[in-house]
């Protein structure tokens, strides 16, 4: 039977990392208690040990921070230069509020003189024209004014196709004379049409004058005469073929089947313009008539003659 302390034989023994193997061998104090034998180190011979095989580390130099106890040094030239940078952001800053100001102060005092500040908007690939319906028109007539808009891009197409076609005719041996006055149809009546009907119908729509609704009424009435006579043709009055009338598509689609076809075209491209041109000058004058702006351009008109006549 084992003794009362008897070694454990599923015991750890404890083995010191920093002796040597012969150190813990008997000599140093080996003793046997109850048939259990166990072992011990001397002290001396542990520091021994540990002196052989560790060296003592050296000592940290002075400021081992990992950089944290370093000053940083800041130039006092680059100080200088935030600083004046800084002053002159702030004083371009100053400038540009004084400026908005400005600009402002001009802008009210325009728009409390009845002037209008426009701005060339139209078309957008190339702005040449102000063009702004939906921000400055009324909404109960801005279908009105987009259909006389679309009215004016009719002439635009017409003209452009009349003077396509009518180059077509001259390549096919019809002369140059109709060809330059098909350019000249185009080039006065584009900006024609612009300036003496519809940009008066954009201002009255816009600022209820009676004088700009009458300016519209004159000129549109000489633009659906122009139609008219563009989609007949008459030989008397024009020249040649120079207009793509019904007259000549008649006449040129015997000699040229491809000419007579882009007559005809041009022929329905001004048919479609009358009719439409013909609704919107009558939709024009009924808003005129019930507006009560029909009195007003009278009374103007009376004020215009006495005035004359004195």
């Amino acid at each position: 039977m084992a003794g009362r302390y008897d070694s454990n034989p599923f015991d750890e023994e404890e083995v010191n990392p920093f002796s040597e193997p012969a150190v813990r061998g008997k000599s140093s104090g080996q003793s046997n208690y109850g048939g259990g034998a166990f072992y011990t180190t001397h002290p001396g011979s542990v520091a021994a040990a540990t002196n052989s095989r560790l060296s003592p580390l050296p000592p940290e130099p002075a400021g081992f921070n990992y950089d944290r106890d370093a000053n940083i040094n800041i130039p006092l030239e680059s100080t200088k230069d935030l600083k004046k940078k800084e002053k002159e952001l702030q004083a371009k800053e100053a400038e540009l509020k004084k400026r908005e100001q400005e600009l402002k102060r001009r802008e009210d005092a325009a728009s409390r003189a009845g002037i209008v500040i426009e701005e060339k908007n139209w078309p957008p690939f190339f702005p040449i024209i102000h063009h702004d319906i939906a921000n400055e028109i009324p909404i109960h007539l801005q279908r009105l004014q987009y259909i006389a808009f679309t009215t004016f891009l009719g002439l635009v197409v017409c003209l452009l196709w009349n003077l396509i076609a009518v180059t077509t005719a001259w390549i096919k041996g019809e002369g140059v004379k109709i060809w330059f006055l098909a350019i000249i149809y185009f080039i006065s009546g584009v900006p024609g049409g612009y300036v003496l009907w519809y940009r008066p119908l954009y201002r009255a729509m816009r600022t209820e004058s009676a004088l700009k609704f009458g300016w519209f009424f004159f000129f549109y009435l000489i633009h659906i005469g122009f139609c008219i006579l563009a989609a007949v043709a008459p030989p008397i009055i024009f020249k040649g073929k120079s207009l793509t009338g019904i007259l000549v598509a008649v006449d040129v689609v015997g000699t040229s089947a491809l000419v007579g076809i882009f007559y005809f075209i041009g022929f329905a491209l001004f048919c479609l313009e009358i009719v439409i041109s013909i609704w919107v000058i009558q939709q024009v004058y009924m808003y005129f008539r019930g507006s009560g702006k029909a009195a007003e351009m009278k009374r103007e008109a009376a004020r215009g003659a006495m005035r004359a006549a004195i």
